[in-house]
């Protein structure tokens, strides 16, 4: 049996989360068996669809790429394969329509989801405004962020898969009539806990941010106009929001729809609480991740990226991924039948960070970005390769008919194969930075990640460097708490600094260049967070915003540190753990994969 090299913090995840409890609360279960519970529980894909002889061959190689840490499915995988609960997706995506019992029909299909571990994602954009007049009743609607309290009370007293409370995400078109109100629904830090909050953009609005023109509300059940609103003002609203609380994000709904393979299914309207994953209603999405650091092998001259193993994992990873859509137990018919009909799987990766590092590359340079896009440009071709591959075995997705592989002659076997989620608690059970986002800091403390407990976390790479350069790592850790920043400490070789940067030393610039790199090489969308030093302001977060829609990123999120009054991650150590709950847009780090 492999030996599974697990760090502290990784142990303390998995006891907190995903190692399974007799009726007393007592952990009855080692990584090792959790290890193989999920790669047996997989893998009966195998014997449902080829024979025992198979299936015996892939649990073997499904639990070499797991202990391996080489690649970790999303966590619903993690803590129900294998399991009696047997619900592995992690994003949804449910519909709200505009009647009392459709709204609250939403409001029992999302805690059936949630109990069983995954996250949900809502458009509000078709419940009329506030203050319209209710036939039914002759009194007047209260509007989407009246009835969005509804679902952040529910999952408030909901834990996902009786291990961590739930998170949403809620989305309003920028042309519904009550933007405004949506726009500031976080400003006072205690509403909607437990939702991240993205306008739905359009190219004709951020036309008109740039023309600075009106743009027309669109009433949602009549589709009429229903009045208009100057472009500008509600772009500097959303900036200001963002610029104060993180929220709101923006979903670009066009770029969204442009590269919807099923077009005929209909508009895409939300995603998941992470905004990785643009989703029909009723579906949900698989998630896995590759960790790029485990693919650095050192030579004489240097380090290099081992390509054929990059190439073999991501075959066997879209393979264990279509095998967790057949074996999953869905919460509900529909959404058995929308994820069947498009298996759509979302193939990622974490140790982005780490990988660049032990490459010797800056993560704040041109060749970052160069190295961004080819690493993703990989991943994508040789994961359409395995889903066609598939398609030939095991036949294309029910819902091919009608999308533009059938336009275009080609046979898969996903509708989609990749996706960039945020990787946070994946992220620290292998042991590496999380998905493509840079190093936070070299010495800093997770609060609230694990039912209250803090971690405290110093870079164990940049320990490794430190003593291969014969420096003293007390004397500089020490320096760094003070100083918050590697730049600052005196006597640290430029390349040191260079290579070791943070995310709040990278330009914004940077940080986009680095998701857009990934995007074009990305089916579904990029969870990442723009971090931002304290003193950024209005015009810096309205640049971002603007830039991302020039680079046809599907979606973006900024954060500026400080700006709310606790935090998941803090630069230094030794404070006072703060509590933050892990569904807010503070960061990419204790997020829902």
């Amino acid at each position: 049996m492999p030996i599974i090299k697990l760090s502290k913090n990784a142990l303390k995840v998995l006891e907190a989360r995903y190692l399974h409890r007799d009726a007393k609360r007592r952990i009855v279960e080692t990584a090792e068996q959790l290890f193989e519970a999920v790669s047996l529980g997989v893998s009966y894909a195998e014997l449902l669809l080829n024979n025992a002889r198979d299936a015996v061959d892939w649990r073997d190689k499904y639990h070499r790429l797991l202990t391996s840490l080489d690649f970790l499915p999303n966590s619903p995988t993690l803590m129900n394969a294998g399991k009696p609960l047997g619900q592995l997706s992690a994003c949804f995506v449910l519909p709200v329509g505009d009647s009392i019992e459709e709204i609250f029909d939403a409001v029992k299909e999302m805690a059936l989801v949630q109990r069983t571990g995954g996250g949900t994602g809502f458009s509000f954009s078709r419940l009329r405004p506030k203050g319209e007049f209710v036939a039914s009743t002759s009194g007047e609607a209260s509007g989407p962020v009246s009835f969005m309290k509804i679902f952040d009370c529910a999952t408030q007293n909901i834990k996902q898969g009786g291990k961590r409370r739930g998170a949403n995400m809620g989305v309003l078109r920028v042309d519904h009539p009550d933007i405004f109100e949506f726009i500031s629904a976080k400003l006072d830090e205690d509403s909607f806990q437990n939702f991240n909050i993205s306008v739905g953009v359009t190219d004709i609005f951020m036309e008109a941010v740039q023309n600075d023109k009106i743009y027309e509300l669109i009433h949602p059940s009549s589709g009429r106009s229903a009045g208009t609103l100057k472009a500008r003002e509600v772009f500097d609203a959303i900036v200001k929001a963002a610029w104060q609380t993180g929220d709101p994000g923006l979903l670009f709904l066009d770029e969204i729809n442009r590269t919807n393979p099923t077009p005929g299914l209909g508009m895409i309207e939300a995603t998941n609480p992470c905004g990785e994953i643009p989703l029909f209603p009723y579906e949900s999405c698989n998630l896995g991740s590759l960790n790029l650091a485990n693919l650095v092998r050192r030579k004489k001259n240097g380090a290099v990226l081992d390509w054929d193993k990059l190439r073999r994992i991501t075959h066997e990873a879209v393979r264990f991924m279509d095998d967790v859509i057949e074996v999953s137990r869905y919460p509900l018919e529909n959404i058995a039948m929308m994820t069947r009909g498009n298996r759509k799987i979302g193939l990622g990766v974490m140790g982005f960070a780490e990988m660049l590092i032990r490459l010797g590359i800056s993560y704040d340079s041109d060749e970052a970005v160069k190295t961004a896009e080819t690493i993703m440009r990989f991943i994508s071709e040789e994961a359409f390769k395995a889903s066609r591959r598939l398609a030939e075995e095991r036949g294309v997705f029910p819902n091919w008919k009608g999308s533009v592989y059938e336009r275009q002659g080609i046979r898969v076997r996903n509708a989609t194969r990749t996706a960039i989620a945020p990787t946070g608690t994946i992220s620290i059970i292998a042991g590496t930075s999380p998905s493509i986002e840079p190093l936070f800091a070299l010495v800093y403390k997770r609060s609230n990640v694990l039912n209250g407990q803090t971690l405290f976390e110093t870079n164990s790479l940049f320990l490794d460097y430190l003593d291969r350069l014969g420096l003293n790592r007390e004397k500089i850790l020490s320096e760094i708490l003070e100083k918050k920043q590697l730049k600052e400490v005196r006597n640290i070789p430029e390349e040191l600094k260079k290579l070791f940067v943070t995310a709040l030393e990278i330009s914004p610039e940077r940080h986009l260049q680095i998701q857009a790199a990934f995007q074009r090489y990305v089916d579904n969308s990029v969870s990442k967070t723009v971090n931002l030093p304290q003193e950024a302001t209005f015009e810096e977060v309205a640049n971002i915003y603007w830039m991302a829609w020039k680079l046809k990123l599907k979606g973006i999120t900024i954060y500026r540190y400080g700006s709310k009054s606790v935090q998941v991650l803090e630069l230094g150590e030794g404070e006072e753990a703060h509590h933050y709950d892990h569904a807010s847009k503070c960061d990419p780090y204790e997020c829902k994969v």
